[in-house]
């Protein structure tokens, strides 16, 4: 099904969408990305990336059961499920898209784009996927599953508001570019998988009120990650519960092992990490370093950055092995009032 009218309301009340069993490629969006349920595309040519006339506006995608799309041939590209892709004011709210692979609902080269109150579940790759969007809002949405829970990358002032995010092989969140994001993520809840949060290649924006648990490491600001950027910082870290990130990833090709991580600062720049609770983030196997605020060059991807002008305020910890690491490299860098015990190097906690 494609939209490429404004206005269009599509609504499912108790309303199941399942994939065909053969499916003809006869539309822009089936022709380029595979079989897909939903498509709303405006104007613009896929294999240039030129707008061809107004991004479609207006359009509302609501209340469907979406189920058994299936990637197939080799391209991973197959079975995007819900897809936005160059619109404007469209909104995908209350929908569930249920063991779809590889991507449950993807918004592309669009503005003010809502996604909310939807259940991803199952997907084998990615639950939400943005791409080179601006003001977009990811709001209540419950995603299960998948190798990323909600991937954002080259998007401006996205807003990552009080979603649940659970079971994830990688990452919960990742937020990857623009250099000036402007990304908000407040009030999420955010647990099973390596990585709660990973940030690279942006600047600027805010994460506050998170309860981010049970990973291998919480919360992780990276400037060397490969493929994706070798700069980030200057963003606001408040008010988050990192607790209990325990689990042990092991060493991968390219990867050392790692546990026990609350936040870590990795050549990061600009940060302040503020009036957070850190608790219980311990290691449960090998790890290259752990605890509660880590702050250094990347021990794990072997990254070179050194971390600069960071400051680490205000926060409360109990039970972290240590409550602060800093490898002392790079300039700038402060540890004040925090309500710390341990720390290497010693006395960060007077």
């Amino acid at each position: 099904m494609i939209i490429r009218k404004n206005g269009i309301k599509l609504r499912g009340d108790d309303a199941v969408i399942e994939a065909p069993t053969r499916a003809k490629a006869d539309s822009p969006c089936s022709r380029t990305f595979g079989t897909e349920a939903i498509c709303v595309f405006g104007d613009v040519n896929i294999k240039t990336g030129e707008f061809t006339g107004p991004r479609v506006s207006d359009v509302s995608v609501s209340g469907f059961t979406i189920r058994g799309f299936k990637s197939k041939g080799k391209r991973g590209e197959d079975a995007f499920v819900i897809d936005v892709y160059a619109a404007r004011n469209a909104t995908v709210v209350g929908n569930r898209v249920i063991g779809n692979v590889p991507s449950g609902i993807v918004a592309t080269r669009s503005v003010n784009t809502t996604v909310a109150k939807n259940h991803v579940i199952g997907s084998n790759a990615i639950g939400i996927v943005l791409q080179s969007n601006i003001n977009t809002l990811i709001k209540g949405n419950d995603v299960r599953g998948g190798i990323i829970s909600i991937q954002t990358e080259d998007s401006k002032g996205t807003k990552f508001l009080s979603n649940t995010l659970r079971r994830y092989d990688a990452w919960g969140i990742l937020v990857g570019g623009p250099k000036v994001a402007n990304a908000k993520v407040v009030g999420n809840d955010i647990s099973g998988g390596d990585f709660g949060i990973v940030v690279t290649n942006s600047h600027r924006g805010s994460f506050v009120g998170n309860q981010i648990h049970n990973n291998c490491a919480g919360l992780a600001f990276f400037a060397d990650l490969p493929e994706l950027g070798n700069s980030v910082g200057n963003y606001q870290v408040m008010g988050n519960k990192v607790e209990n990130n325990t689990k042990k990833c092991p060493a991968e090709q390219g990867r050392a092992a790692f546990s026990g991580i609350g936040i870590g600062l990795f050549g990061a720049e600009g940060m302040e990490v503020r009036t957070n609770h850190l608790s219980g983030n311990i290691p449960s196997g090998p790890t290259a370093v752990s605890g509660g605020v880590v702050v250094g060059v990347d021990p794990l991807l072997g990254g070179t950055t050194k971390p600069r002008d960071n400051s680490i305020v205000a926060n409360d910890f109990g039970r972290n092995r240590p409550d602060i690491f800093f490898d002392k490299s790079g300039t700038g860098n402060s540890f004040r009032a925090n309500n710390c015990n341990t720390s290497i190097p010693a006395r960060l906690c007077n």
